[in-house]
């Protein structure tokens, strides 16, 4: 599967910087160690940026899927660039480009980054959290009802920022104060809740798991874990112990109030819960974070492995978990009784998961130049392909080859009554100006002879390679008929053909529908043209009877408008129609599809 791990780490790649900088990231060394753990798994990773241009790299990376195939997936590790909801930066942007990812929702992220909803939430569902108010400035009024010591932090933000206890109101104004001035933010006030802390991840959606609960032993100094704990500058270490020392009844309870607040949020895939519990065994819920850090030294990564999940076995649970929240639990068993039954979806899966492979496989091909009138790239590509049929375990048929122009391979089955695959090598016409490079847009490829040679070739040998992984290609009746002379007319190789495809139950012919000269093309959308016209230069004074090409163009003026008829624009399943004046047995003439053939050239 195709993953992509979207991160925020040093791009600023937006139109405008303003308002609240994230100051959160994932260090260089998780986000390889995630990369690697997942190639591991057998995915095909690449790491991305989290800014505006995201689109255009997804797009890239993990184009529009086929009915049926796996879509890409991204790993999502994005804390956002910027603003108060930049944790729902990315999930948002992925739901609107239709691409699956790992983690919770915008929704959750909005709810859970503010810690004061969060609360309220709580408090609805009755789930235990310790007394607050809120306070928007520092001289705002405060409530008699708490009790020092208090505890304070912007309300929302995360990673333990601003946080800090207050024993007087003095010292709450003081904090207040610098978290105003900092975060141009309100401040959540609550009681603090003098006791052990303990965390518990979660991992997993209907039912979701929770891991064994991680204790956070501070040692000297006050009793909670400071953004100067989680970023090794306090000068103290904090101890993590796992599981837990609470009795079975009190990990129970405090895993059931874990799962009860991840269901509450909304949580998917993983999440950790927060909890302090007083010195009379009473858990109250601190917070939540919607995404739990994956750092070798977090507490999730250090409660999973003590359950036995190392490192790559939890990145690729994550992987596991999402796609059976998107596409079911069958989704990655490819060893599940339905798939082994089907043939069908075994050869098109092989096809599917290696697309990748089939573009570089194409490029290639692509590179290489052999025009009708190139004798020695023709030379080369024959060479090419018939090293490539004898991996498959083809085999020449010399009965049905004249050795120039034309050669027939067929698997050990052999071919009479069954399929045979008819495709040119040659690139026809004349080669004028540069070779078109190969590259992609979206759903369009470019190259030379992609459609009139290249498509087809690869389209073969890709579905020859899914039938040979399957052990299923000797077993069936399949025959390769390829020649060099598309551009001459097939002048030569005709004679061979026709003989060959008398031996056939079907023939099927690799290339766009050629009919006439002409080629007609599948249309979907709209598609730009750019047109450049060439003709002999004119000099000033000098009169010639030929026609000049400004002229020329006028005239086919009204020709081209054509390509733009939208009643013409009809999807046609031409790749199967008659092959010039060969009678194969697969359909009739094109003249039950209402195509457009566009001139070749």
């Amino acid at each position: 599967m195709k993953i992509a791990i979207v991160y925020n780490r040093e791009s600023q790649a937006v139109i405008n910087l303003f308002g609240t900088l994230n100051r959160e990231k994932y260090g260089l060394e998780t986000i390889k160690n995630i990369k690697d753990a997942l190639v591991s798994g057998g995915h095909q990773v690449k790491t991305f940026e989290g800014d505006k241009n995201i689109i255009a790299k997804l797009e890239d990376f993990m184009p529009s899927v086929i009915s049926g195939e796996r879509p890409g997936l991204v790993f999502n590790l994005s804390y956002g660039i910027q603003g108060k909801g930049r944790y729902m930066h990315v999930p948002g942007i992925l739901e609107m480009l239709g691409v699956p990812y790992v983690g919770s929702g915008p929704e959750t992220h909005a709810l859970a980054l503010d810690k004061v909803v969060t609360k309220m939430i709580l408090i609805q569902k009755g789930l235990p959290t310790p007394k607050f108010t809120v306070m928007d400035k520092p001289d705002s009024p405060v409530q008699d009802n708490l009790n020092y010591p208090l505890i304070v932090k912007p309300k929302d933000e995360a990673v333990s920022f601003g946080l800090r206890i207050v024993h007087n109101e003095e010292e709450l104004r003081e904090g207040v104060q610098t978290i105003y001035d900092t975060f141009h933010s309100p401040t959540l006030v609550e009681e603090y809740i003098e006791g052990r802390e303990v965390n518990v991840g979660l991992l997993g959606n209907n039912p979701v798991e929770a891991l064994p609960p991680v204790e956070l032993v501070f040692g000297e100094g006050e009793q909670i874990y400071t953004y100067e704990d989680k970023k090794n500058k306090s000068g103290r270490t904090v101890e993590k112990v796992c599981p837990a020392s609470l009795t079975e009844e009190e990990t129970k309870r405090i895993q059931q109030l874990a799962i009860d607040t991840f269901n509450a949020l909304g949580c998917y895939d993983s999440a950790r819960v927060d909890f302090r519990i007083d010195k009379d065994g009473n858990p109250y819920i601190l917070e939540v974070n919607s995404m739990a850090s994956l750092g070798a030294d977090g507490s999730f990564v250090f409660a999973a492995d003590k359950m036995g999940l190392n490192y790559t076995d939890l990145m690729n649970r994550l992987i596991d978990v999402t796609c059976e929240r998107y596409f079911g639990p069958y989704f990655l068993n490819d060893n599940s009784s339905e798939a082994e039954t089907n043939e069908s979806i075994r050869i098109f899966n092989s096809i599917t998961q290696n697309r990748d492979k089939i573009e570089a496989d194409l490029k290639a091909w692509t590179n290489i130049s052999s025009w009708t009138q190139d004798p020695v790239g023709l030379s080369t590509i024959k060479r090419k392909l018939d090293d490539r049929l004898k991996k498959l375990g083809l085999k020449q048929c010399e009965a049905h080859s004249n050795g120039r122009s034309a050669w027939t391979w067929e698997t050990k089955a052999g071919f009479k009554d069954g399929t045979l695959f008819v495709l040119p090598i040659d690139i026809p016409g004349e080669r004028s100006g540069f070779p078109i490079p190969f590259r992609t847009e979206q759903e369009w490829i470019y190259g030379e002879g992609i459609a009139s040679s290249r498509g087809g070739l690869v389209t073969l040998l890709s579905a020859l390679n899914a039938l040979k992984e399957q052990k299923l290609l000797a077993k069936k009746k399949i025959g390769v008929f390829f020649y060099s002379d598309e551009g001459r007319g097939m002048r030569y190789s005709s004679a061979s053909l026709r003989k060959a495809a008398k031996e056939a139950k079907e023939v099927i012919v690799l290339q766009p529908g050629f009919i006439g000269g002409k080629v007609s093309d599948q249309r979907r959308g709209s598609k730009k043209y750019s047109i450049t016209v060439e003709g002999d230069p004119l000099r000033v004074g000098k009169h010639s009877k030929q026609l000049d090409v400004l002229s020329y163009f006028i005239d086919q003026a009204e020709k081209l408008k054509e390509i733009s008829n939208s009643d013409k624009k009809v999807d046609c399943c031409c790749s199967r129609c008659i092959f010039r004046e060969i009678q194969c047995s697969i359909t009739s003439p094109c003249a039950r599809h209402r195509c457009y053939h566009v001139s070749q050239r």
